[in-house]
């Protein structure tokens, strides 16, 4: 199972965690597992590229472990743009969470 933690500050997604494989498939064929960090990796990669955050992360991937923070030292701009995708995100993990909530523990806090 992937456990997916969302923290949120004053309404805004601050933190992102992944960690583990769904198990749904067998590896390289789970597709549900290809799906959550497909729409997990684009958000990160959008914050990097799009909003232009210069961010830490932490990515192992043998462990399907994914972790990432935004800094608070971003512009108004950037947190704008991060809202957007990283509401996005949300959205996708959600629908795939309500889907496949066997393989899935989503929790927002």
């Amino acid at each position: 199972m992937t456990s997916v933690k969302v923290v949120k500050q004053n309404g805004s997604i601050t933190e992102v965690t992944c960690d583990g494989h769904t198990g749904y498939g067998a590896e390289g064929e789970d597709i549900v597992c290809s799906a959550l960090s497909s729409i997990v990796q684009t958000a990160m990669l959008g914050i990097l590229s799009v909003a232009g955050v210069n961010m830490q992360f932490e990515r192992q991937d043998e462990e399907g472990y994914l972790k990432f923070a935004i800094p608070q030292n971003i512009t108004l701009e950037q947190r704008k743009i991060c809202d957007n995708i990283l509401d996005t995100m949300l959205l996708g993990v959600s629908d795939l969470y309500q889907g496949f909530s066997d393989f899935i523990e989503l929790e927002v806090v």
